[in-house]
């Protein structure tokens, strides 16, 4: 028993070092928020000095004080990264066997401080979490990082050859809700090891917070918004008078201000405010609880009947309170760090691509990272269709949760595809006389003829609303490729060998021979398939498939 009951005792230990817009409209008021985050990050910077690779002194510093805007000197970053490079290489790239959610905290602290965790000393630090075997080993603090940790930045789940089981996105979100507590809300250990989650388990704030953070962004998904609804009653529920929560393990004697931070932090990353009646007691809001555990110096106790502070409560209130803080600024959340300084070798978006690309091609950021659909699931095209609807190049049709794989597409949406998958700025029209100024297209047409993708359907007409056929897509997306720095040119001797293995591919235009070959060639379009079918309109599934092999092999992906 007492084995037991140690094994619990190091899991929290754990699970606490791991651990929208969320207006703190409290009793306390910004001055006092504003007043306590810029103390916290003053205390942080004087005792941690030279930042490690460690949940305490460590990543959770480095990410507090990155995302508060303190003024850090670049040196302090810089040798964090340093810090990590000569851990990395000196583990060989290994960071644990079993606690996966090292990966994920190291993660999360080099995207904050602004270097790329994909190249450490050689690693790609990301990798491991490309094995969901060993990622949930540890429990369900694996998917739940991973999730937050891969989200940042919106990176690729990597594919890794030595896992038994790759993983996906979409696993480990259905890994995080087959573990939910039936009453709502998560622990620590219902569900672990695969087994049924019992009805008799309790709910725990800490857990549930954290969960609540990893599925925020998956909210278009009918499972977790209903999850979360459940989540977020128990939440309330529990909310004790002083506007905070006592942990569930091994029966807590009080409130902690890290219970509170993973509730305000998941609030934050949900778009609630902190004032939202459900989540305010007696007049007490979460960040009213937090700034109660608060001292002089900055620093944080871990509960109220502590002697002195805590260095991990100092170290998460600096950065729920930084979440709070970013939230009422109108900033992207705590775990949302596209807006990072980027140092190292991060490439910004207007650098990406060919060296031979225009120079307003920039590369598109995914901003719904693990967008889906439920008609694409297992579609052929399904990884294309998901990648565009991340980076909001491609939209749901209804009510967002079909994607309408086989529907045409006009010439108007073609447009919108194609200048957003490069990133192109819109422009005003002033050549099509059937594209109204007020048209939600206006812009994107425009852009499309100015950057040379489109020549109209006339010199004076565009006609938005005509179907998209597949040699007219291929036309428009040879351009594009063009304008990417891409190698379109084909002689007429490798134009001719390349189309004539197709049964009709003397109904082609003459205009959308050179285009259908070099798609063909450089494999935008799939040469597997008997006909060509010029003059048949492209479904949506086809254009997506298309675009997303076009800016892959412009390195804009």
């Amino acid at each position: 028993m007492r084995k037991i009951l140690a094994i619990f005792i190091s899991l929290f230990i754990m699970a606490a070092l791991l651990s929208g817009l969320a207006a703190p409209a409290s009793a306390a008021g910004r001055a006092d928020l504003d007043a306590s985050v810029n103390s916290a990050a003053a205390f942080m910077l004087q005792t941690v000095r030279n930042p490690q690779v460690n949940s305490v002194g460590g990543e959770w510093a480095v990410i507090g004080l990155a995302r508060s805007g303190h003024d850090v000197p670049d040196s302090w970053f810089e040798g964090y990264y340093r810090t990590v490079e000569l851990h990395v290489r000196e583990r060989g790239g290994v960071l644990h066997d079993v606690r996966y959610t090292d990966y994920s905290r190291v993660i999360l602290g080099l995207t904050a401080a602004g270097y790329d965790p994909r190249d450490v000393a050689g690693y790609d630090l990301t990798l491991p979490l490309g094995d969901f075997e060993r990622t949930i080993r540890q429990g369900i603090n694996g998917p739940i990082f991973a999730l937050i940790a891969l989200d940042s930045l919106s990176y690729p789940v990597p594919a890794n050859s030595d896992a038994q089981t790759q993983a996906t996105r979409d696993m480990y979100v259905a890994e995080i809700l087959r573990r939910e507590i039936p009453g709502g809300g998560w622990n620590l250990t219902a569900g672990a090891g695969g087994t049924a989650v019992s009805e008799n388990e309790r709910g725990d704030p800490d857990i549930t917070g954290m969960a609540l953070q990893a599925l925020a962004k998956y909210q278009d998904r009918p499972a977790v918004k209903s999850a979360t609804a459940r989540a977020l009653t128990f939440l309330s529920e529990i909310q004790d008078s002083g506007g905070g929560y006592t942990h569930g393990w091994f029966g807590a004697s009080g409130p902690s201000v890290e219970s509170a931070v993973q509730v305000l932090v998941a609030l934050c990353e949900l778009g609630i405010t902190v004032d939202d009646p459900r989540f305010e007691k007696n007049g007490n809001t979460l960040v009213d609880n937090i700034l109660s555990f608060g001292n002089a110096d900055g620093s944080f106790n871990h509960t109220h009947g502590d002697g002195g502070n805590s260095q991990m409560a100092s170290e998460q209130a600096l950065y729920g309170l930084a979440a709070a803080q970013r939230a009422l600024d109108g900033r992207s959340s705590l775990y949302r760090m596209s807006d990072t300084v980027r140092r190292g070798e991060f490439i910004p978006a207007y650098q990406a691509g060919l060296p031979g690309k225009h120079a307003d091609v920039r590369k598109i950021e995914a901003t719904l990272p693990g967008k889906t659909f439920t008609d694409t699931i297992n579609h052929p095209n399904q990884t294309a269709i998901e990648a565009l609807a991340s980076r909001e190049v491609m939209s749901g049709r209804g009510d967002g949760t079909r994607f309408d794989p086989d529907a045409d597409v006009t010439r108007a949406e073609f447009a919108k595809m194609v200048t957003l998958s490069l990133g192109l700025p819109e422009r005003e029209n002033t050549v099509f006389t059937d594209v109204q100024p007020s048209a939600w297209y206006a812009g994107v047409v425009a852009a499309a003829h100015y950057y040379g993708i489109t020549t109209g359907a006339t010199a004076t007409t565009y006609n938005p609303g005509g179907m998209i056929t597949r040699q007219e897509a291929a036309t428009m997306v040879t351009r594009a490729a063009r304008l990417a720095g891409i190698d379109t040119e084909r002689t007429e001797a490798e134009i001719r060998d390349i189309l004539a293995k197709f049964g009709d591919y003397r109904a082609v235009a003459g205009y959308a021979m050179a285009p259908l070959a070099f798609c063909y060639d450089i494999g935008i379009l799939d040469d597997t398939d008997f006909d060509i079918g010029p003059a048949i309109p492209a479904t949506r599934a086809e254009i997506a498939e298309m675009l997303y092999r076009l800016i892959t092999k412009a390195e804009l992906l």
